[in-house]
């Protein structure tokens, strides 16, 4: 029997099995791939992308009315319940000097690499109202994201998008003189080529379905700047920390996706050395496996609470 999943964060609103009846009669295409696995619970199989995207549909129309969401079958298709609990940290986060969580579009977020799936910036304010800037450096990607606005047309004023023109840089031609926001975040390129991209992707499929298949199978799709990037994930959050310097009186918690735990004291005594003021690893459930938010803020904690 499926059980709640406690290892989401407990304002997640998929810490209970899936009821496949409501989501099927969201996108009734959906039934075609449901089915009855031994543990005689209803269930689909992860590693059929057309199925996990389904899935998502459903998703994000019953829980956060979001109409027609839809991605070409070469992007990334994440899953909700790991983005989502992505979200409600941040939201712990940004309230540690508040009475209570902020709401509304008074709380500006920026996502770093959006993507063409748009989920952060749509969980995001679905679930607190917040406003949300996706960025992303693919123009294919955020040509859909837009797309997936104009099916949503009461968003378009709420979440911007831009693009970075520049490999070069993160926060660099994205944050503005006047800008100001209450975090940042991104869930970074993990590989560092393609090849480790599709070793651990065939690794990744091999745990969905217990298989000993030898062909990768890109189960959640993915172009180069959403998996991997020269030096991989360590590159590419070391030159976010170091390019962060530049925007610190701008962004009140800068936060980031780690996946290797090894990375971790690295990136720590980086941060140490641009004399963030304050540093913190929170331990997340990202689907399969453990992922840990890493954030970081160099403003001081006396001038923290009137920034919202």
């Amino acid at each position: 029997m499926s059980t709640e999943k406690s290892s989401l964060h407990t304002r997640n609103l998929h810490r209970n099995p899936y009821d496949f009846d409501q989501l099927i009669s969201c996108v009734p295409e959906l039934k075609h791939y449901v089915f009855v696995n031994a543990y005689e619970t209803q269930t689909i199989n992860f590693s059929l992308p057309k199925a996990v995207k389904l899935l998502n549909q459903a998703l994000l129309l019953y829980f956060y009315h979001i109409k027609n969401w839809d991605i070409p079958e070469t992007n990334l298709c994440p899953p909700i319940p790991g983005r989502a609990d992505y979200i409600h940290y941040i939201a712990d986060l940004i309230a540690e000097q508040q009475p209570e969580i902020p709401t509304g579009t008074s709380v500006s977020g920026l996502d770093i690499g959006t993507g063409a799936n748009l989920v952060y910036p749509l969980l995001a304010h679905r679930s607190y109202g917040w406003k949300m800037m996706g960025t992303d450096i693919n123009k294919d990607s955020l040509e859909n994201a837009r797309r997936i606005l104009d099916q949503n047309p009461d968003l378009l004023s709420i979440i911007p998008l831009k693009q970075q023109p520049d490999s070069n840089h993160i926060f660099k031609n994205i944050i503005e003189s006047g800008d100001r926001f209450a975090f940042s975040m991104c869930n970074p390129p993990f590989h560092d080529s393609e090849e480790s991209a599709l070793k651990g992707n065939l690794r990744k499929t091999k745990n969905i379905n217990k298989s000993k298949s030898k062909k990768p199978l890109l189960n959640f799709g993915g172009q180069q700047s959403e998996l991997w990037c020269e030096g991989g994930e360590l590159a590419f959050i070391s030159k976010m920390i170091e390019e962060s310097i530049q925007y610190s009186s701008q962004v009140l918690w800068f936060t980031c996706l780690v996946s290797k735990k090894d990375n971790l004291y690295k990136l720590n005594t980086l941060l140490k050395k641009v004399k963030a003021l304050e540093i913190k690893t929170i331990d997340m459930a990202q689907g399969q496996k453990i992922s840990r938010m890493l954030a970081w803020t160099f403003i001081p904690e006396k001038d923290r609470t009137g920034w919202i």
